[in-house]
């Protein structure tokens, strides 16, 4: 499925106040698809983004049970500029962590203003699904992008916000991603 949004995410940024998101309802969780993506990745994707891991609010991990890697601003323009606000899915690795050169792992990421909080500037947040012992801010982080989930939305609750996030994940991992892909694999479907 291509996506051909009506307005990118660069060009809500652009806009003098923060932009709505359509709010969260119980039609929108029944009726979504319980997969992620096409069969095969589709223009614009893939998305490249690379950048050094940065402090972000610290709500993805406290607050939401789902940690995740801020990167700066300027790295999200290749996305930003072609893609609407939403939840997306793909690959990403961390560079510099022991144990884990080279490891790459599935990702669900949030590109937008994550409503639910009020934030005032675009943002991209990656989950990275692995379970990783430590922190990694200051490490680079490499990702590719291959598809959309949903659009972003605003919650009443917090509740409601991490049984959408639970469900993106689950919808990725039925779309048949390889819990543990190797560069090699990656690197032949000119991915990474």
């Amino acid at each position: 499925m291509t996506i051909t949004p009506e307005k990118t995410a660069e060009d809500l940024q652009a806009l003098s106040e923060r932009p709505s998101a359509p709010l969260r309802t119980e039609t929108f969780r029944t009726s979504r698809p319980n997969i992620a993506g096409p069969d095969t990745v589709e223009p614009p994707f893939p998305i490249f983004l690379a950048g050094v891991v940065q402090r972000g609010f610290g709500r993805g991990g406290k607050d939401l049970g789902c940690p995740t890697a801020n990167l700066p601003d300027e790295s999200i323009t290749p996305m930003s500029s072609v893609c609407k606000p939403g939840v997306y899915f793909g690959y990403a690795q961390v560079y510099g962590l022991s144990g884990q050169e080279g490891k790459v792992h599935p990702m669900v990421m949030s590109l937008g203003w994550n409503p639910f909080y009020k934030n005032e500037r675009l943002t991209a947040e990656i989950h990275l699904m692995h379970d990783f012992k430590s922190d990694f801010y200051g490490n680079d982080m490499q990702a590719v992008v291959l598809g959309y989930i949903r659009p972003e939305l605003d919650y009443t609750s917090r509740e409601a916000l991490i049984e959408d996030i639970d469900a993106d994940k689950r919808a990725y991992m039925k779309f048949g991603v390889d819990p543990n892909p190797t560069n090699d694999a990656l690197e032949e479907r000119a991915l990474l």
